[in-house]
């Protein structure tokens, strides 16, 4: 894990394949608050990432260690409570 004091708002999410993933609204209790725009269908709210899947923090971009695809799977609700939990 990076660290996450080096992340701030507006900064590109990246999986670790380059492909975009979100943008920083704020680092939030060890997790990545992406804006709602990047909230795919629940664009009514924010979604997170856990802090310990950033591999580096590059320029003004966050990268993460697992390919956008798979992180999107890992992303979080507010609770914590996963969003591939809450998926149909």
């Amino acid at each position: 894990m990076s660290d996450l004091s080096k992340i701030i708002e507006h900064m590109e999410v990246v999986g670790a394949d380059g492909v975009h993933l979100g943008t920083v609204d704020k680092v939030e209790g060890g997790r990545i608050k992406l804006i709602r725009a990047d909230s795919g269908s629940h664009d009514d709210h924010h979604h997170y990432v856990s802090g310990g899947l950033v591999a580096a923090v590059e320029g003004n971009r966050v990268r993460l260690s697992a390919n956008a695809d798979a992180a999107a799977l890992l992303e979080e609700e507010k609770s914590g409570e996963p969003l591939a939990d809450l998926r149909p």
